[in-house]
């Protein structure tokens, strides 16, 4: 297979991964999101100005107390802006959704291992929406 075959190809398995993700984001389905991110991934933000770090123990029940963007009749903004590979195993991916009254701003780190496409970190922004 040619190298550009192979780019498409792991292209669209991250793209497939990621979606996963988005869905799991708009569902508050940590089941989804538990099939995307390793359970040794961490999760980082400091746009409150001190840095939060969490390990998925604690960042998955954080998502399933939260209300749903789908139960509240909230619109789909995610979207992928950029897939990067530093080699075949691993991608970084930059990405935007919302879950109001928040707009994200993602950065992702993937592994592939297994065959499959794993978040191992999470560093995000977020902005209030208007």
């Amino acid at each position: 297979m040619s190298a550009a075959a192979d780019f498409a190809r792991e292209s669209a398995a991250v793209a497939q991964a990621l979606g996963r993700y988005f869905d799991g984001l708009h569902h508050s389905d940590v089941a989804l999101l538990d099939q995307v991110f390793h359970p040794e991934a961490h999760y980082f933000s400091a746009t409150e100005g001190r840095l939060l770090h969490l390990d998925m123990a604690s960042y998955f029940p954080r998502v399933a107390q939260r209300p749903s963007p789908a139960s509240q009749g909230h619109a789909r903004t995610d979207r992928i802006l950029a897939i990067e590979f530093a080699g075949p195993v691993t991608a970084f991916a930059k990405l935007e959704c919302s879950i109001p009254p928040k707009a994200f701003t993602d950065f992702l780190t993937l592994v592939k291992l297994d065959g499959d496409w794993r978040i191992v970190s999470k560093v995000f922004h977020y902005d209030a929406l208007p």
